[in-house]
């Protein structure tokens, strides 16, 4: 039975996630066989800063991942992210040569479309057809075989800076490593959160991670805006060590333990109030109840001092944060003419997204639905995978199954209309077109 490996690396400010997967060719299943997260050193909202520190970051996740699925990787596909990740939307228009539309059609139509002035720092990551029209019929996603004289698309152009983009190679080509394809941070959360439902009505997600936040939305089943803000739980964290006086690990253990904090807390404070008084007085009673109810003791997490904090205080530094970080999405979504706020509202999604009641300040903010997004659709070694920090990872597992279906389904379809190698030409022509 044949098998082949995919193999994705996630690289983030936080962290970097490998995970291996084994696919059966006969059935196109697949199965995770290694995954380790290690710590990322020399990665700075998204950006690599420290070659040398960033290479070994990835070479010990990756090196993990091989010893627990017992192989050794030589293929691999890789996000990107940064605050100047970018898109814009363009259309490409070009004469049907014969009585049918054909694959050459289609490759000038997106070549016509690609051939925009983009500045030269620039490099063009993903370029994605969203529709395509036939003599003024639009809404068609395969065009091939139809009659018509006149072809039109509608594409996606995401972008990246080349400096970036570079740089991230050299880490990967350092370790001997061939780069498939790189994949921008949202959109391959999107692959493994969204439903076919919400990208129809229209949804805009959010890959809330340490150091940048992804924006990805949609409509009518298609991407219509990506787009990434310079801010995450790094800033989050730092806010909570200046607030509550700590040190950044300590404060970082406070906002991943939040609910266990506050849970904790709220038991505790229900076992003094069973404490009986020797002395009443009704205005003493009350203030001493308000402020045991506000009392949060981090000796509950491992934090060592007897430090006794303000719960209402956490509350109010993360509150103010996310709301900063959200008003920057909106403002940066609004500026490029779109708008957040979709039918299906925002799926939030990334290690972020596990904060105690973000979804709250999401819909008070953007004053639509909110939802955490978790991955789905991957089986076998994935118990360690399967909250939102690692949508991204899984995303790109799931970004390439779909290019293998893709490629199964249009290779049947163009053994039947009879266009010989035109489709080979499109795979040729769309790996020219990576980086």
């Amino acid at each position: 039975m044949a098998k082949r490996i995919i193999t994705a690396i996630d690289v983030g400010t936080s962290k970097v996630t490998t995970v291996i997967a084994s696919v059966d060719d006969s059935e196109g299943r697949s199965s995770v066989i290694g995954v380790y997260t290690h710590d990322s050193i020399g990665i700075k909202k998204g950006v690599v800063v420290n070659i040398d520190d960033a290479t070994n970051s990835i070479s010990e996740s990756i090196n993990a991942a091989e010893r627990m699925a017992g192989i050794t990787v030589s293929d691999v596909f890789l996000t990107i992210n940064g605050e100047q990740m970018n898109s814009i939307n363009n259309k490409g228009v070009v004469a049907v040569s014969g009585a049918e539309i054909t694959m050459e059609d289609t490759l000038r139509a997106i070549e016509n479309a690609r051939t925009l002035a983009l500045p030269e720092n620039l490099n063009p990551i993903h370029i994605i057809p969203r529709e395509f029209i036939v003599d003024k019929q639009g809404g068609i996603k395969y065009p091939l075989g139809m009659t018509g004289t006149r072809l039109e698309v509608e594409t996606h152009i995401i972008t990246a800076p080349t400096s970036s983009w570079l740089n991230l190679r050299k880490c990967v080509e350092h370790l001997g490593l061939n780069i498939v394809d790189v994949v921008f941070t949202g959109w391959a959360s999107s692959l493994s959160v969204l439903t076919d439902t919400e990208r129809e009505l229209g949804v805009t997600l959010l890959d809330i991670g340490a150091g940048t936040t992804s924006i990805s939305i949609f409509e009518e089943g298609s991407v219509i805006f990506s787009g990434c803000v310079p801010l995450g739980g790094v800033n989050i964290t730092s806010d909570l060590a200046i607030g509550l006086q700590l040190s950044l690990e300590d404060a970082e253990k406070v906002k991943l333990n939040l609910d266990k904090l506050f849970a904790k807390e709220d038991a505790q404070v229900e076992q003094r109030r069973k404490k009986p008084r020797l002395i009443y007085n009704s205005q003493d009673e009350k203030k001493s109840k308000k402020k045991v109810d506000d009392e949060v003791d981090l000796s509950v997490i491992g934090i060592s001092g007897n430090k006794v904090v303000s719960k209402n205080l956490i509350k109010q530094i993360i509150e103010a944060r996310l709301e900063e970080l959200f008003e920057m999405v909106k403002d940066t979504v609004s500026k490029a003419g779109y708008d957040i706020a979709m039918p299906s509202g925002v799926v939030i999604t990334g290690g972020t997204a596990l904060l105690k009641d973000i979804t709250k300040v999401s819909q008070s903010v953007f004053g639509v639905a909110s939802r955490v997004g978790y991955p789905s659709g991957l089986s076998g070694m994935v118990d360690e995978i399967t909250d939102p920090s690692n949508a991204a990872v899984q995303g790109l597992i799931k970004h390439a199954l779909d290019e293998d279906a893709e490629v199964s389904t249009r290779e049947k379809s163009t053994s039947k209309a009879n266009i010989g190698g035109f489709f080979q030409k499109f795979l040729d022509w769309v790996k020219s077109l990576k980086p």
